[in-house]
């Protein structure tokens, strides 16, 4: 039986390093290179590192916690030791290795056991090609989630990792826009373990799997090996021989002391923290009988479905679900904007949508009033008393006569069979109405006059 297990890197998400106060930033979308630097995150002679940033501390609790791990009381620092461009000092500080104790231990996760999940911090950029060097994300916080070789298909690892960022969004200990990174290991009967490094993609992670499998059952690994993955060819290629633990030279780091977890401070964190999206979506189908592809969109963000769970308490399910799915989306996807970066009342959506409820306004007025909340919303009350509903059957009329004979060629069009002319004569009464026309009415009202 083929076994899978993997080691997640995910950069956490804070204001500055793990070990100095330069900004946590990394990549040239943010910054220049070689920017956000200091003698201790470029190792220069003498510096020592300051005490561990406590948010980083947090979240990583946050994250060992939401994967169902024991917290350990104390945290041991080690060296690990390694001779790359990337690693000024010679060594990375981590909470990982034969002597360390991890932020948590385990853990379980989706039915997939959690082995430990510690904190490091990362090594700068280093171009092969080039040789140059980013010191930038060098000493960032990154957080590693190691698994049990659990999973048994590549298809069970991409869902399992769609769960898990989604899970981490919610806690906001990821930084999003970084993502993460997978280092794969793939075993099939009787042969050795290999492992894959810095996989950067659901899809590249799945294509890995599924090549390596492939080619470790046309010939058998006999030894350990660290293997990379070429996005362009879809293939593995050796890179050397796996290293062991005693390669990595693990001491204790005499520069940093032991950090202490008090209990109180877990509870803290545990207290505080959201309900997984496993959980929200059991809630919404057996709660509010949401249908299953619904309320997988709804809890893919934390934001959006608190929202909705607002929402949903004032206004009908399926009203609630297709304005929260379908135009709210729209107008954020339209705008560029997550909904916590803009200020929309659930308030004023539920005003909205109770005014579609009662048919005091059209779905096109509502859509364009909904335009309007972008970046902040209003109350839509006042904006509907300007744009009331037209339901009344002989103004429409009127309205509808006046467009057939303001159009003759479109009338001329639907009557020698293109049926779309239709929709363009219904597009100008509502126009002319400034969408205040009942749709439905309009429609049949010009059907029934063009034939």
């Amino acid at each position: 039986m083929t076994k899978i297990g993997l080691e997640i890197h995910g950069y956490i998400s804070t204001n500055e390093k793990l070990f100095c106060t330069c900004k946590s930033e990394h990549g040239l979308k943010h910054s220049k290179p070689n920017t956000n630097i200091c003698p201790i995150c470029t190792a220069q002679p003498g510096a020592k590192p300051m005490l561990p940033n406590k948010s980083a501390v947090d979240k990583a609790i946050q994250i060992a916690v939401i994967l169902g791990c024991k917290i350990n009381e104390k945290l041991v620092w080690q060296r690990k030791h390694y001779d790359w461009p990337d690693l000024p000092k010679g060594y990375q500080n981590t909470i990982s290795g034969p002597y360390a104790v991890p932020v948590g231990i385990k853990g379980k996760f989706l039915k997939i056991n959690i082995k430990e999940a510690h904190l490091e911090e990362d090594p700068a950029a280093w171009n092969p090609k080039t040789g140059e060097i980013d010191y930038n994300r060098s000493g960032s916080p990154l957080i590693e989630i190691v698994t049990e070789p659990d999973f048994k298909t590549p298809e069970q690892v991409v869902e399992w990792l769609k769960q898990l960022i989604a899970t981490l969004g919610y806690i906001k200990a990821i930084d999003k826009k970084s993502g993460i990174k997978a280092d794969i290991n793939v075993s099939i009967p009787k042969g050795a373990r290999i492992e894959m490094k810095n996989i950067n993609s659901l899809k590249n992670i799945k294509t890995a799997i599924e090549y390596e499998i492939k080619r470790q059952k046309k010939e058998l690994p006999k030894a350990q090996e660290t293997r990379m993955f070429d996005e362009n060819k879809g293939t593995t290629i050796k890179m050397r021989s796996k290293e062991q633990t005693e390669d990595y030279r693990f001491i204790s780091e005499p520069d940093l002391p032991v950090i202490k977890i008090e209990n109180s401070r877990v509870n803290k964190i545990e207290s505080n923290l959201p309900e997984t999206p496993h959980k929200k979506l059991k809630k919404l189908i057996k709660k509010y009988k949401i249908n299953k592809k619904s309320a997988e969109v709804l809890t893919k963000k934390l934001e959006i479905v608190e929202f909705f769970e607002k929402v949903i308490e004032k206004v009908k399910p399926h009203l609630a679900v297709s304005w929260t799915t379908g135009e709210l989306l729209r107008i954020l996807n339209y705008s560029k904007k997550e909904l916590d970066e803009v200020e929309i009342n659930p308030k004023h959506f539920i005003e909205l949508l109770k005014l579609i409820e009662k048919k005091s306004i059209t779905k096109l007025k509502a859509k364009e009033i909904l335009n309007k909340f972008i970046p902040k919303s209003f109350s839509p009350k006042k904006q509907a008393e300007k744009h009331s509903k037209i339901s009344e059957k002989s103004e429409i009329e009127k309205v509808c006569n006046q467009i057939i004979k303001e159009n003759p060629k479109a009338v001329q069009d639907y009557k020698s069979g293109k049926k779309e002319s239709l929709n363009f004569l219904i597009g100008q009464v509502m126009k002319k109405t400034n969408k205040r026309a009942d749709f439905k009415t309009s429609k049949d009202i010009l059907e029934k006059k063009l034939k």
